[in-house]
């Protein structure tokens, strides 16, 4: 084996114990399971090592491990995680939301309050994209709800742009005719920002999902999609629970197609794929 650090066909290798130091860091700290994506860390990180001077792992990780504000490896996790979205992504959840999850709240809320999650929530387009199917659904009864959607990611980098609202025409490209023109203004050569009716129905804030979470009222819907495909079962089970724990009774998960979570491991009621419910009905 090569030494710590060696360069080998321009990438900075690095070594045995460095990478198993570094998977049970960020899988303790973020959950991550980095075990299978060794390759995958050389590629990415190699470069961005290289300019900011650090000529080995074991240069960076130091620095790492003493940043007590845990910038740096949500900065390291953008580069190793994927956050491509787009708006109307999975649109079998927001056919249910609105044929299904929505009647049911408004039937439950007399109070005219709904409370929704969107747990790592990236960009922003599935934050968003709830907004504009509750929009659509309340019509002209909106302004009597109030429906502010909590949007969270480990990230400042994503959630800056994700506050902004702006995204380039091709993560538009799923959207129900009509939509654009109604919810988006052009931002620019092939760019478009969600318009301020739509903006200020979501709050976006920094919340790492390995945390404890401090929900003042119980969740009617979170959404937590393609996220937990980076968390090993030992994880995803935790945080499942952790969720059903703040999701009120008749409240739905929804998870990512791609993804499951272990029904004998949790309360959660199965409706459907990458659906589930507390309590509601038998």
């Amino acid at each position: 084996m090569a030494p710590e650090g060696t360069r080998m066909g321009g990438m900075i290798r690095i070594s045995d114990q460095e990478f198993l130091t570094l998977v049970n860091f960020v899988k303790k700290n973020y959950g991550v399971n980095l075990e299978k994506k060794r390759v995958l860390i050389e590629g990415r990180m190699t470069n961005m090592l290289r300019e900011r001077g650090f000529t080995s792992f074991q240069q960076y990780m130091d620095f790492l491990f003493q940043d007590k504000s845990g910038k740096e490896c949500t900065t390291m996790l953008n580069k190793l995680t994927t956050n491509y979205s787009y708006f109307m992504r999975e649109p079998e959840h927001y056919t249910f939301l609105k044929n299904v999850a929505l009647p049911e709240m408004v039937r439950r809320h007399t109070d005219h309050d709904l409370r929704i999650w969107s747990a790592g929530c990236s960009a922003g387009q599935e934050a968003y994209t709830t907004a504009m199917v509750i929009d659509e659904f309340f019509g002209p009864q909106k302004g009597k709800w109030d429906t502010t959607i909590l949007a969270t990611d480990i990230s400042m980098n994503v959630l800056e742009q994700a506050q902004n609202g702006i995204y380039p025409a091709d993560n538009l490209k799923d959207l129900p005719a009509g939509w654009q023109e109604k919810y988006f203004v052009p931002a620019g050569p092939g760019m478009y920002q969600v318009c301020d009716r739509i903006r200020k129905q979501v709050v976006f804030r920094p919340l790492n999902l390995m945390e404890p979470f401090t929900m003042k009222k119980p969740m009617d819907l979170i959404f937590c999609r393609n996220v937990m495909i980076y968390f090993d079962a030992e994880t995803k089970d935790r945080l499942v629970n952790k969720f059903y724990q703040v999701t009120a009774d008749g409240g739905y998960l929804f998870i990512g197609h791609s993804e499951s979570v272990n029904r004998e491991a949790t309360r959660y009621r199965y409706v459907k794929p990458a659906i589930y419910q507390r309590g509601g009905r038998a």
